[in-house]
């Protein structure tokens, strides 16, 4: 072992508040490549080419471009984009993602832009990378070197990216003036102390139910709006590192068929979100009775007092969430993984790894790539 100190995902879970700060500060800059190509290309709409975390992080931030930036934002997977979903125009601004840069699904999806004659545009954590080199115009999002495989920085830099970014090229089109845009600006620093707040708040209330919390089997986590990108973070860390089951489902969906299996057992997590408070907390009053381990994550003040709300003061937009609501399901897929010694999977999934690779082999040498699952290399 080297004598290299080891980090954990709490480790760039705690990290999250000063990169929202640094990377807010530093909007112009970090947004500079992807203003220019949106403004200069004319484009009208998005797409965004992602997968795993990186899809997730863009859907946070979907609601968010759109209300800003008056534009539509469709989201792929890139496996999906390759196959049979490559059907975009002139006026949409392909964004191929990837935080490694070296996905060989990423690096397919540009092919394809590619053969189509348009420019690639690539968004990753790594300049180096095989992604950055194979595109016309590239941008690192700001996440810094984050070597743990589970990642969570890498999600909401990304997500605050996106964000930067509508309100940046908003302003240069004149959508918005320089103060508006100030003032949005403002509203994404305040989001960095709201995170501050959670991350020393969450494990409060993950102690006062660590009961339930560390006897998980099976888990629904179901949100709305910008909130369904935190929902499905939030299902797949559970799956991931926990190792359960776990669904997502927007919050009404949810009750319109994956309930009906639903047992006392089952877990339930419900993030408020958009209009639809009244509805969602009747929803959460509701699965009560199927269940004692669901829980409310919500800024409404009205149901502050119950016992398993989690309440998170706060009057920013619905929007903007997604970069404090993040750390809720980031912590307690760490905290119950590091306790419950999860972090080794079955061998035969390893096996599964190497004969389906999913990084090119110039991964080895990535700032990412890491040899032990949930914690950096040693």
């Amino acid at each position: 072992m080297s004598n290299k100190e080891t980090k954990t995902m709490m480790d760039y879970i705690a990290s999250c508040p000063d990169f929202i700060r640094a990377n807010t500060k530093d909007s112009k800059n970090l947004t500079r490549p992807f203003v220019e190509e949106y403004v200069d290309g004319g484009y009208k709409n998005i797409w965004i080419i992602a997968c795993g975390s990186s899809s997730n992080g863009s859907l946070c931030a979907r609601q968010f471009i759109r209300r800003h930036l008056k534009c539509e934002v469709k989201i792929v997977t890139p496996f999906a984009f390759v196959t049979s979903e490559h059907d975009f125009s002139d006026t949409d601004m392909v964004i191929v993602v990837s935080q490694s840069g070296y996905s060989l699904n990423a690096l397919d999806a540009v092919q394809v832009i590619r053969e189509k004659g348009r420019r690639c545009i690539g968004l990753t954590g790594d300049l180096e990378s095989d992604l950055a080199k194979a595109c016309d115009v590239a941008a690192n999002y700001g996440v810094g070197r984050e070597t743990v495989a589970y990642v969570t920085r890498g999600v909401t830099t990304l997500a605050l990216f996106f964000m930067l970014f509508a309100v940046d090229a908003a302003e240069a089109l004149g959508i918005k003036t320089a103060e508006e845009a100030a003032f949005v600006r403002e509203q994404l620093l305040s989001a960095a102390d709201i995170n501050e707040k959670v991350l020393s708040s969450w494990p409060d209330f993950m102690q006062r139910h660590y009961q339930k919390l560390s006897g998980m089997t099976n888990a629904y986590v179901c949100g709305v709006g910008a909130n369904m990108g935190t929902a499905s973070e939030g299902a797949l860390k559970f799956g991931e590192t926990i190792s359960i089951p776990t669904g997502v489902y927007e919050i009404e969906e949810y009750i319109h068929g994956p309930n009906i299996q639903m047992t006392p057992r089952y877990s339930v997590f419900l993030i408020d979100g958009g209009e639809g408070t009244e509805r969602i907390h009747q929803i959460y009053e509701g699965t009560q009775i199927v269940t004692e381990n669901v829980y409310l994550i919500t800024n409404c003040e009205k149901y502050k007092d119950e016992p398993n709300t989690f309440y998170v003061p706060c009057s920013l937009p619905e929007e903007i969430t997604p970069l404090f609501y993040l750390p809720v399901f980031q912590i307690t897929a760490y905290q119950i993984t590091e306790d419950l010694s999860r972090w080794i999977k079955h061998p035969l999934q390893r096996k599964m790894e190497k004969f389906v690779s999913s990084k090119s082999e110039n991964y080895e040498n990535s700032p990412f790539s890491e040899d032990t699952p949930g914690r950096a290399n040693e």
